[in-house]
């Protein structure tokens, strides 16, 4: 498997063999099922689709119900696919866990930001703010000018502006993996990544 779906479960922080302080995200990655292996011939792709963390069959629909029911699984509340390793037979109804990964090797962590609202250009960009002085009144924190008058008349696209903040899908890429805790299924990965305790994440090799 090429990767895993996990719950961020928080940050901390742990000491190397020479002391140094490591600050670390600990996730809960898996266990998690194949409910469907995606081939090219019928799919018209390979791909494997796990699911991850059980829900009631009462809160999923009938469609869903018996697609977990064709590889006799309870319902899963989460679903994603990963690219499939060549020559690895997979059937729906496998577990995998943390043991795919290992030790110092690095992963791409995808998920989706904290989300901050509407901000304006300071919080959002990281503005500078305008003049404390020289007859500064009521705009201290305004973006300012976003264009010509005269020529061209308008407001080119992409001018960094005030609006939402956050919210987004997001991925960090080659996060060290610091730590494995197979019994418990969880590994700690060096550095920070997106959302909030117990949201969603998605790890990749």
């Amino acid at each position: 498997m090429r990767g895993l779906i996990a719950k961020k479960i928080g940050m901390t922080q742990t000491f190397n063999s020479l002391g140094t302080l490591i600050p670390v995200t600990a996730l809960q990655a898996g266990p998690c099922f194949v409910t469907q292996v995606k081939t090219e011939k019928i799919d018209g792709y390979d791909s494997i689709q796990l699911g991850f963390e059980d829900k009631k069959e009462k809160h999923s629909n009938q469609p869903l119900n018996g697609h977990f029911k064709k590889s006799n699984l309870t319902p899963k509340r989460i679903l994603a696919e990963f690219l499939p390793v060549p020559n690895f037979d997979y059937k729906p109804g496998q577990k995998f866990g943390v043991s795919i990964f290992k030790k110092g090797e690095y992963v791409d962590i995808k998920g989706k930001t904290k989300g901050k609202g509407f901000s304006g250009v300071m919080k959002r960009h990281g503005f500078g703010g305008g003049p404390k002085t020289h007859g500064q009144r009521e705009h201290p924190r305004s973006a300012g000018s976003i264009g010509q008058a005269s020529d061209p008349s308008r407001v080119f696209k992409g001018i960094k502006m005030a609006g939402q903040y956050g919210n987004k899908n997001m991925t960090v890429k080659n996060l060290e993996v610091i730590s494995i805790d197979k019994n418990k299924n969880i590994i700690l990965v060096k550095g920070a990544v997106p959302g909030s305790n117990n949201g969603i994440v998605f790890i990749s090799k």
